[in-house]
């Protein structure tokens, strides 16, 4: 009898450090995956949309690094896929094109390519560029743009980043790969590029943007629209032909 309520007061005893157990777990704070390495947190997402309401009037530079040549899904293009979003970007925005270019043009064959760019990731290199940004201080927003290399921006967009004072400016990502993703590197921009404040990015499959363009520039704009950026197509005035005139 007495070994029979030991074993009961043993079972109760162990459910009822078990119920303990469970809520303390359940107390414990819990870790949440990001939606994006570019994404900031959430009081920051709210910092930096203020700014970029702020910014609406001011200067906009979208600066991009695209190749051209033999490339991955799309065989031999004469206008990159980053190229092309970069463009979206602009008429949208009103915003002035910057192609960021090495000295050293990278090859047309694709295979080429993949080994100089894995070789320079590797080495972590600084290509030089050829040309520079003018009247580089009026800017105020930075769109930055790149097809993903090697799980990363390619070398020559960190070479554009250490050599400018991104103080005072805000960097928008955006992207083009075989998906609709951002690198995961972005949030070690402002590593490389001093003062620099991170806002929401953008990523999108090169295949598309070369192919079905037009499946692409809605994205574009609403993502521009969740920015705050209001369209520079809304002020455009139209003839009654239907063309705009500020083309």
């Amino acid at each position: 009898m007495k070994q029979y309520r030991d074993t009961i007061v043993f079972l109760l005893t162990s459910v009822l450090l078990l119920g303990f157990l469970i809520v303390i777990g359940n107390g414990r704070p819990r870790s949440v995956d990001s939606v994006s390495q570019a994404t900031p947190p959430a009081s920051r997402q709210q910092e930096i949309q203020t700014d970029l309401g702020n910014l609406k009037e001011k200067k906009i530079l979208i600066a991009y690094f695209s190749r051209t040549g033999e490339n991955y899904q799309v065989s031999y293009i004469q206008k990159g896929n980053t190229h092309i979003v970069a463009d979206m970007i602009a008429q949208e925005t009103g915003g002035t094109l910057f192609e960021i270019r090495p000295d050293v043009p990278y090859p047309e064959d694709y295979q080429d390519t993949v080994r100089r760019a894995q070789q320079e990731k590797q080495e972590q290199a600084r290509p030089k560029l050829a040309g520079d940004v003018p009247d580089w201080e009026s800017y105020d927003v930075v769109f930055l743009g790149y097809p993903i290399w090697w799980s990363d921006a390619p070398m020559p967009v960190y070479t554009f980043l250490e050599s400018h004072d991104f103080t005072g400016k805000v960097i928008i990502p955006f992207c083009t790969s075989a998906g609709d993703v951002l690198t995961g590197q972005e949030s070690t921009f402002p590593q490389h590029a001093k003062g620099a404040v991170m806002a929401k990015g953008f990523g999108v499959e090169g295949k598309r943007a070369q192919q079905q363009p037009e499946t692409v520039s809605p994205q574009v704009r609403q993502w521009l629209k969740e920015l705050g950026f209001p369209s520079a197509l809304d002020s455009m005035t139209f003839d009654v032909f239907g063309g705009h005139s500020n083309t």
